[in-house]
């Protein structure tokens, strides 16, 4: 049988409205409840009845990840099946029901005309808007239903508004300490992870906050803690791990300049060290902008090997093809293929992991423009502002944005392998 915490009890016996929201901590047992109970038990309750049941989640792929795939392993691929690629659909419990990916609206207008008897919501915060507007309207029986789980955000984001207004809705509040049953172990490195950063309030304490001042505190407090020891061979040469050594370039606008860093990133993608790091102001036409770009590149392959990949700035495609012919002419043969500008948060969230788990180096004589501006980096001032729901770096001139681009252009085709081994190092520090 299984064992629920307080709160879970609570959700049993309280969880009877048209509307019910879990939100808050991480690792708090929400999701846990829904895959194990709530889920089957609301589907099997409206079976026969009229109206689609329909799971929704940032994608699909978070949806197969977060609820389908430990759902299945509890009850089987009889009782949980998978995902058609070609309809969404998928067998849940007796139920051909549907999974949607809440990221694009048109993906939830392939089936808005019809009623939904039941939805389950999995990090709704995360969701487009007009998604979650749009399930408002199809939840139109009298035993329609929703369950949802989500991490706080900001302060005015859409979704805590929806839950501070007078809609039949049951909104539990989660913290860590609220799963009994969590690894102790576990949940106190989770708490020095998270750390000085807005995040321990959202995602240990269950709270929706603003992001405010620094976003690299970790790091700004202590940079020397992340400069590489230096070893060197007989020959007097630096010792450097095995890896490939990438160079992202970010071109200036109006109020910026241009910035190039080129880092080496470890096979097994352990550790990122940054090796060097500029950034040019001025009067620069392409030309100039080319020998400058050459001159950083052959500057690093001569002090620390060869240029595996170089990613610029997709915005700039003339500039691109600039750079390659150049690049071509001064024999120098390495891949050049625009930047793919992951999401800004995800970026941050892996420079957030590196400096946790010490995966990021610099050597501190060369990095001089991009030590300063993780250092300085701050997130936007939302006070004033009434309908920003999204954290945002400052980006008005006062703070070094470049030099961040061109740092995460270098590494973000990385990011998925680096936060797999940060989840192999979680494993063996709570084991």
């Amino acid at each position: 049988m299984l064992k629920w915490t307080i709160k879970q009890r609570d959700n049993l016996k309280n969880a009877n409205h048209r509307w019910n929201f879990k939100v808050g901590a991480v690792r708090s047992g929400k999701t846990f409840q829904d895959i194990n109970d709530t889920i089957p038990r609301r589907i099997r309750e409206r079976a026969g009845l009229e109206g689609l049941v329909v799971i929704v989640g940032v994608t699909q792929n978070t949806i197969e990840r977060n609820v389908l795939r430990p759902m299945r392993d509890k009850f089987g691929l009889g009782l949980v099946g998978e995902i058609s690629k070609t309809t969404g659909e998928v067998y849940l419990f007796g139920e051909v029901c549907y999974a949607i990916g809440a990221e694009k609206v048109s993906q939830v207008a392939k089936i808005q005309g019809a009623s939904w008897k039941y939805c389950y919501g999995d990090e709704v915060a995360k969701w487009n808007k007009e998604v979650f507007d749009m399930a408002k309207s199809r939840l139109d029986k009298s035993y329609s239903c929703f369950d949802g789980t989500c991490n706080p955000e900001q302060k005015k984001h859409w979704l805590k508004e929806f839950l501070d207004s007078d809609a039949d809705i049951y909104n539990q509040h989660y913290t860590i300490d609220d799963n009994e049953f969590l690894d102790k172990t576990f949940k106190e490195n989770l708490k020095k992870e998270y750390w000085g950063t807005v995040l321990y309030q959202r995602y240990i304490l269950g709270l929706w906050v603003n992001a405010e001042g620094l976003i690299y505190k970790r790091f700004a407090d202590n940079p020397e803690h992340y400069y590489l020891k230096k070893e060197y061979d007989k020959n007097n040469n630096l010792i450097l791990p095995k890896g490939e050594i990438v160079v992202g370039i970010d071109y200036g606008g109006t109020l910026s300049g241009h910035s190039f860093v080129a880092t080496l990133i470890t096979y097994d993608c352990r550790k990122v060290i940054v090796l060097a790091s500029e950034r040019h102001f001025g009067d620069i036409d392409t030309d100039k902008l080319e020998d400058l770009q050459v001159e950083f590149i052959k500057k690093v392959q001569y002090k620390y090997g060869y240029i595996s990949y170089v990613y610029p700035d997709s915005a700039e495609q003339v500039l691109i093809r600039g750079l390659r012919s150049r690049l071509e002419q001064e024999q120098i043969y390495c891949t050049v293929s625009p930047a793919r500008k992951e999401l800004i948060k995800d970026r941050i969230e892996c420079e957030r992991i590196m400096f946790v788990y010490d995966m990021v180096l610099f050597l501190e004589e060369d990095c001089e423009t991009l030590i300063e501006a993780l250092s300085s980096a701050l997130w936007e001032d939302k006070k004033n502002k009434v309908t920003e729901d999204e954290d945002k770096r400052l980006d008005d001139g006062t703070t070094d944005i470049d030099s961040l681009d061109a740092f995460e252009y270098s590494f973000e085709r990385y990011i998925t392998r680096i936060n797999d081994f940060a989840d192999r190092i979680r494993g063996e520090i709570s084991a």
